[in-house]
């Protein structure tokens, strides 16, 4: 029995209404453990989600009122063979280094006894050959279980307490031909040196326990290093800053700050929220958050982010957002949302891993035990067939196999995190490996989420206020360019916005729109090419803003970059055709519309679809939640609206469009990496398993052709990790 554990201590309300928590789990050999837990868990009564990630060896739960005892999931989990426990971050952390420390001690002592014991053995070897007395073959063996003996039973624990809750669960996974192999072998190794035996199989267990821990340990490496650059945003958070209380500076800690407090960034230290700069001039260095590489020079009217670092000058700041709020606060968010993606939307390539993997162990045991018999009753020794067994049972350990996919996935995951793009769905990067047509929206997606307004001095004072505070209810680019000219920072109350058309609300029995011409019913005006435009209207009157935007920095470089690799490109937005021409001609897409609705933009993907294209959607808007749920795949850049990000299926951080491009070109590589390992994984299995049927291969070529193929495959997958051309800029 499991200790019983309060988890609602750790629980969180989920945004369905129900409550979710994250349990770490120990013992998570393969991928077929994935499927194993899940299943279990779902079959709790109140249980609506049992999600588990292969990479962090989390499991995500949620849970209606009707799990009673929720301290169950950890029962079940126990009950299947497996230890949980709620993830707390810094433990979480502390048990990762607690891991790898046991991983590298484990290592240390398999190098070291096997080094040892294969020494003795060469001098058997060659003794064997010229003049080595019994006696003297004798003590070497002992010798060498002596120090096999105890090193295999420290170095193997790894597998075998894996194992071993497999099978007091009543099942198997592939920790369990590991153990056995090497248990057996160690124990002929033991019955043959007591019978005074030519030879002995202590190398060939504690070989294949060395390469085993090898490969585990580069794969855990690997795991560590992808969370740790993502993790790197925690340290990002200052502790406390320099608010004014009137015109005195009083230290706080951050989580006090609230949206309007003043304060004061002084050199060498990092921006405690997000704001915008009152006074002074410096330059600050937000590469990890923003993904721009050289440091920004700000002054008076300039926006900082938390966690930027300031360098030269010191700043007086109006904090805009706080308390969970800041833009650091959103990737955070998101990327324990990729940490815990939704691997039960898992790749093909995933699911075949996993299916093989699963039917993979039971093989394994029946063909080692049916190569028994079949020496045996073809007339070789009891001992001779037990040999050959065992050189089967190492040699079609599906470690490789296991490794594949999971190891590809790990190593492109860090990649696309480098180059500014974080997942959210555990299958994009096969869909983004098969897009052919990529579609962009305009406003905010092509161009900068911070445009302005041009033309605020030839609007009445009072319908501007009015404008911009009903802009304070829309997450739309061109919403928060005219919220930025309210004077007051307080939102219309009921103020209900419409995807894809505008904002309203109704005040002392009036009616306010803010939004397009059409949702507002007010007559167009032209203004000059290139400017945005959003209206107003209120019993009668009606005024016009004209917004001014900018491409990305890289826009050109991304769209020629994605041409070049063959893409169909096009714009589709809900701006004027007049405003989406020049930037669509800039870019040098033939193919754009404007003037768009939601449900014209999912009728075209549709279209695309049937026409046998995999359409890649990035756009940014409320109004592009529904296509980027309609597209193959999706994208959308960190400034979108919430339910936008929450639709696609990844992010990218910062002003430049290149992470599109890189996210491509990462998920192309992978793609045939995981194809590669496949193969290498199938080819290795159809050589040697006969091979080692045949009889002709010893234990311990058997651990190292098994040991080879793990490490090939891994090492394949670190090739993932120089994919793209803009993860070094």
């Amino acid at each position: 029995m499991t200790e019983t554990v309060d988890l609602s201590l750790y629980a969180k309300p989920e945004a369905d209404g129900t409550v979710g928590m994250d349990v770490a789990v120990d013992g998570i050999a393969c991928g077929a453990c994935i499927s194993r837990i899940e299943n279990a868990v779902r079959q709790l009564p109140g249980v609506t989600e049992a999600r588990v990630n292969y990479t962090n060896r989390r499991l995500h739960v949620a849970w209606s009122n009707e799990l009673v005892e929720p301290s169950r999931i950890l029962q079940t989990l126990a009950d299947n063979g497996y230890k949980g426990h709620p993830f707390v971050a810094q433990r979480a952390e502390q048990e990762e280094a607690a891991e790898a420390r046991r991983l590298t001690f484990c290592l240390a002592v398999a190098g070291f006894a096997a080094m040892n014991v294969m020494l003795l053995s060469v001098s058997v070897w060659s003794g064997n050959v010229t003049d080595i007395t019994p006696e003297t073959r004798d003590f070497f063996h002992w010798a060498s279980a002596l120090i096999a003996l105890p090193a295999a039973a420290y170095a193997g624990r790894p597998f075998f307490s894996s194992a071993w809750a497999a099978l007091r669960a009543r099942s198997l996974n592939m920790n369990v031909p590991i153990s056995l192999g090497v248990i057996l072998a160690l124990a002929m190794s033991v019955v043959e040196t007591a019978n005074h035996a030519q030879d002995a199989y202590y190398d060939s267990a504690l070989m294949l326990l060395f390469f085993l821990l090898a490969g585990r340990t580069l794969e855990h490496a690997m795991r560590r290093k992808t969370r740790a650059i993502a993790g790197n945003l925690a340290a990002l958070r200052a502790e406390t800053a320099h608010r004014f209380a009137g015109d005195e500076l009083v230290s706080v800690a951050v989580a006090q700050l609230q949206a309007g407090d003043r304060v004061l960034v002084k050199p060498g230290e990092r921006v405690p929220a997000d704001g915008e700069v009152l006074s002074g001039a410096s330059e600050i260095d937000d590469s990890l958050i923003t993904g721009e590489t050289s440091r920004r020079k700000v002054a008076q009217g300039a926006n900082v982010y938390a966690g930027s670092l300031n360098f030269s000058g010191v700043l007086t700041m109006r904090v805009t957002a706080a308390g969970g709020s800041a833009l650091i606060d959103e990737i955070e968010k998101l990327l324990e949302k990729a940490v815990s993606a939704k691997f039960s939307d898992k790749s093909r390539a995933l699911q075949l891993a996993d299916r093989a993997a699963r039917i993979y162990a039971p093989m394994v045991h029946a063909t080692a035990a049916l190569t028994m018999v079949g020496w045996w009753l073809a007339g070789a020794s009891l001992h001779d067939a037990i040999v050959t067994a065992i050189a089967v049972l190492i040699i079609t350990c599906p470690c490789a196999l296991a490794l594949a996919i999971p190891a590809v996935q790990v190593v492109a995951s860090g990649a696309l995190f480098k180059a500014g793009m974080i997942l959210n769905a555990g299958d994009a990067i096969e869909r983004l490996a098969e897009t052919d047509t990529v579609i962009f929206d305009k406003t905010g997606t092509l161009t900068l989420p911070e445009p302005h307004v041009v033309n605020v001095d030839a609007v009445a004072p009072e319908l501007l206020d009015i404008a911009a505070r009903l802009a304070l209810s829309s997450r739309h680019p061109l919403a928060q360019a005219l919220a930025r000219e309210a004077g007051s920072r307080v939102p219309f109350d009921g103020a209900i916005e419409e995807p894809g058309q505008g904002v309203r609300a109704i005040i002392d029995g009036v009616e306010m729109r803010l939004g397009s011409a059409a949702f507002c019913g007010a007559p167009t005006i032209d203004f000059e090419p290139g400017l945005s435009h959003i209206y107003l209207t209120r019993a009668g009157e009606t005024a016009a803003f004209a917004i001014s935007q900018k491409l990305r920095p890289d826009a050109v470089e991304t769209v020629q970059a994605l041409r070049n690799l063959g893409f169909d490109l096009r714009v589709l937005s809900g701006d004027r055709e007049q405003a989406v021409r020049p930037v669509a001609e800039a870019l040098g897409i033939a193919q754009w519309q404007g003037g768009l609705k939601p449900a014209d933009k999912i009728a075209i993907i549709e279209t695309l679809k049937q026409q046998g294209r995999k359409v890649l959607m990035v756009g940014d808007g409320l109004n592009d939640a529904p296509a980027l749920a309609a597209a193959y795949v999706s994208m959308s850049p960190i400034s979108a609206a919430d339910v936008t990000q929450a639709q696609a299926d990844a992010v990218f951080l910062g002003a430049r469009l290149m992470p599109v491009y890189d996210a491509i070109e990462i998920s192309r590589k992978a793609r045939r990496l995981m194809t590669q390992n496949l193969w290498l994984a199938a080819i290795y299995n159809t050589i040697a398993v006969p091979v080692a049927i045949a009889g002709l291969v010893t234990p311990l070529l058997a651990a190292l052709a098994m040991s080879g193929s793990s490490m090939l495959v891994t090492l394949n997958a670190l090739r993932a990790r120089r994919a793209g051309v803009a993860t070094e800029n």
